[in-house]
């Protein structure tokens, strides 16, 4: 099995990656497609010339590896994807062809998290717009994508995840619920900036509180992003 998961920023994904990379039968992939994607778009990102020399590969090239053989001989395999990284140039002919699960938080949450890292934030860096635009078309060409919506596992982290599992066919791991603080192999190198946290996690945090308050642009964002996160929010897991 070959497990796409379609995320935006700051969104859980890095702890669900680990969660997912601390079974002894999935290997894991960090975010396959940040090297064409900055090349691509010339988008000065934290550690732009760093993460450009270690994913010196093409996005065909990315494809190939991750419809290849998976590596260490693990019979599944988890790929982190930030959706906001499909842009036009990047192949998208190969994702019906791997398990597609989409994880979604708020965009109130969202935004406050990530412009606080990268402060020229648009609508299109944080991945819904994408999210819909994949979700729809596999429904389009008769996928069920699952749709998990992120503080539904924080609130629950066994119930979602088994449900999680259940949804596509994958035998539940307590090894899911933990993992060990400092990090995973696969981290890719932009981990300092943005993985600090989870880094000293070794499970999921607990509920959110209530809503951030943003104003300006990054209110006129959450606007923009609401009705999208409700159209996913709508077929999401219970």
């Amino acid at each position: 099995m070959r497990i796409a998961m379609w995320s935006g920023p700051r969104n859980l994904s890095t702890a669900l990656m680990y969660s997912f990379g601390n079974r002894a039968d999935m290997f894991v992939v960090d975010e396959p497609f940040y090297g064409p994607y900055l090349r691509r778009t010339g988008l000065r990102h934290p550690m732009r010339d760093e993460i450009i020399e270690s994913r010196p590969e093409t996005a065909d090239q990315v494809v190939d590896a991750l419809l290849g053989p998976v590596p260490g001989g693990k019979p599944h395999a988890y790929h982190k994807h930030m959706s906001q990284h499909m842009i036009d140039g990047i192949p998208r002919d190969w994702i019906p062809q791997v398990t597609n699960v989409f994880l979604i938080r708020h965009p109130a949450r969202v935004l406050a998290s990530f412009s606080a890292k990268y402060e020229e934030t648009t609508l299109a860096d944080i991945g819904f717009v994408q999210q819909v635009e994949l979700f729809d078309r596999l429904c389009q060409q008769g996928q069920t994508p699952i749709v998990v919506d992120s503080a539904d596992i924080r609130a629950n982290p066994e119930q979602m995840l088994r449900a999680l599992c259940a949804a596509i066919d994958l035998p539940f791991d307590p090894a899911m619920l933990s993992w060990p603080a400092g990090g995973h192999p696969q981290d890719g190198v932009w981990a300092p900036v943005w993985y600090g946290s989870v880094h000293q996690s070794t499970g999921f945090a607990g509920p959110e509180g209530a809503l951030p308050q943003v104003s300006g642009a990054m209110a006129e964002i959450v606007r923009q992003a609401l009705p999208l996160y409700d159209h996913l929010a709508a077929h999401r897991l219970r």
